[in-house]
């Protein structure tokens, strides 16, 4: 069963035409199209080599799409600030979820492997990269919960950070959805309860002067091609702030019901208040 998308009542803002927009957008489309291709081959190389040496550990692989995502964003020109450290501890990772952009963003900070819906897997070149990369795909169904928490715990035990967006959608970036509680049950099994921690991450995006505050945010039935499009095609870019809070020791919750309550409060208050004339949306 795939999660309800969020949408808004209030229509976004339509396109600010911007000289030379489309020129500008191939400028840096295509050089990170061809730095996301170089970069595949290279880790499927390296990924054949080291499974005849680690099996199915990504000490080496796993370091490309953090480069990837790195020199994207200053392809982009999208400014990225940096608040507090990831955690050195055996976890997991939330984050509230705005936008394609954060797949980015959160790789650029530090090596995480992604939990995604099932169907993300059969999208044309998106699926073919997410799967490349080590993505954990994950079927929501109830039928299917004891295998999903034995994937889990056989990545937290290789050393992966585990990164999941628990609003199972993503918003307008001015907000923070009730965090869903089903992912987080897999980390109170007892083979994991008392080992691990989640990190709660925020990520705000800040819109580019002259431009509606929701300007990154991706949402409801809108499609990628013109969210990118419109992205690259803008002269001066925003900007964003991952901020990581402490993290969270499993063994010191309650629950799963807890957790996603903890994590979503702390992921919200690293947030700006969501702007008057966008409260209701």
């Amino acid at each position: 069963m795939s999660d309800p998308l969020w949408h808004s009542d209030i229509a976004p803002a339509g396109p600010v035409a911007v000289r030379g927009g489309m020129l500008r957008a191939l400028r840096r489309g295509l050089p990170i199209l061809v730095l996301i291709v170089v970069c595949m081959v290279l880790m499927l190389a390296t990924r054949m080599g080291e499974r005849l040496v680690v099996g199915a550990r990504r000490p080496w692989s796993s370091v490309f799409p953090r480069f990837v995502s790195r020199t994207s964003l200053r392809l982009m020109g999208l400014r990225l600030e940096v608040v507090g450290q990831p955690m050195r501890h055996h976890g997991a990772v939330v984050a509230n979820h705005s936008t394609w952009l954060d797949i980015f963003v959160l790789n650029a900070v530090q090596r995480i492997f992604f939990v995604s819906k099932a169907e993300v897997a059969d999208w044309p070149g998106i699926g073919t990269m997410a799967k490349s990369t080590g993505t954990v795909f994950i079927n929501r169904e109830r039928k299917d919960a004891a295998k999903q928490k034995q994937v889990f715990e056989d990545r937290l035990h290789m050393g992966h950070k585990l990164l999941f967006f628990p609003e199972g959608t993503s918003s307008d970036s001015l907000r923070v959805l009730t965090f869903k509680p089903t992912l987080f049950a897999a980390f109170f099994a007892p083979q994991l309860r008392d080992e691990v921690y989640i990190q709660p991450v925020s990520v705000a995006y800040s819109a580019p002067e002259g431009h509606e505050a929701r300007f990154y945010g991706w949402w409801g039935d809108m499609d990628f091609a013109p969210s990118l499009i419109k992205v690259l095609k803008t002269p001066r870019q925003g900007s964003v702030r991952v901020t990581f809070h402490d993290p969270i020791a499993v063994a010191d919750v309650a629950d799963r019901k807890e957790m996603a309550r903890l994590c979503e409060q702390a992921v919200r208050g690293g947030l700006p208040e969501t702007p008057t004339e966008f409260l209701g949306a």
